[in-house]
C-alpha cells in the first residue's frame, strides 16, 4: 500500500482516494480531492493559497524541521536490513518481555499498597471514633452484666409462635 502526496496541498491520498491527472507529457499529477484538482486546472499556485501546506511553509506559519518529514522521505526507500542486528533483535525480545512484565508487576503493587494504607487509615479513624464501644475480653470475665444476656428458646415455644402467625 503506497500513500501519495496531493501535488497541490501535499496532504496523503490513501489508495482509491482522489483524482489522477496525467499531462501528455507524461508527468502524473495526483490531488486529494476535486478542491485541488480544480485550483490546479485554474493555474493557481499552491504558495499563494492560504489553506495549502506550500503557503504555510514559504510564510513561516509551519514547522519546516520536522522529525516526521525525515520519516516521510525514508519511507519510500527501501529499507536495507543487517543479519546480526535481526538476531541481536530477536535475542532481546524475551529480555523486554520480562521486563515490561516485572514493570506491570511493580506499577500494580505501588497501587495496591496505597490502597491498603488508605484501608488502613480508614479501619483506624473509625476505631478511635467508637473506642467506648469495644471492650477487652477481660473487662467481660471480670464483669458479667456486662455481656449480652443469653435466650434460650425451647423447641414447643417456636412452634407455637409459628402457629400464632398462621
Amino acid at each position: 500500500m503506497r500513500l501519495e502526496k496531493c501535488w497541490f496541498c501535499s496532504s496523503t491520498v490513501y489508495p482509491g482516494h482522489g483524482i489522477q491527472f496525467v499531462r501528455n507529457d507524461a508527468k502524473i499529477f495526483r490531488f486529494c480531492r476535486s478542491k485541488c484538482h480544480k485550483n490546479f486546472k485554474m493555474k493557481r499556485n499552491p504558495r499563494k493559497v492560504k489553506w495549502t501546506k506550500a503557503y504555510r511553509r514559504v510564510h513561516g506559519k509551519d514547522m519546516t524541521q520536522d522529525s516526521t518529514f525525515e520519516f516521510e522521505r525514508k519511507r519510500n526507500r527501501p529499507e536495507r536490513y543487517d543479519r546480526n542486528l535481526t538476531e541481536n533483535v530477536l535475542k532481546a525480545i524475551p529480555k523486554i518481555d520480562k521486563i515490561r512484565v516485572s514493570r506491570e508487576e511493580q506499577h500494580h503493587k505501588n497501587r495496591m499498597k496505597g490502597k491498603k494504607q488508605k484501608l488502613h487509615k480508614e479501619a483506624a479513624r473509625e476505631l478511635e471514633q467508637s473506642i467506648s464501644l469495644v471492650k477487652a475480653p477481660s473487662v467481660f470475665q471480670q464483669d458479667q452484666s456486662l455481656t449480652l444476656p443469653k435466650i434460650v428458646v425451647s423447641v414447643s415455644q417456636q412452634q407455637s409462635e409459628n402457629r400464632m402467625e398462621e
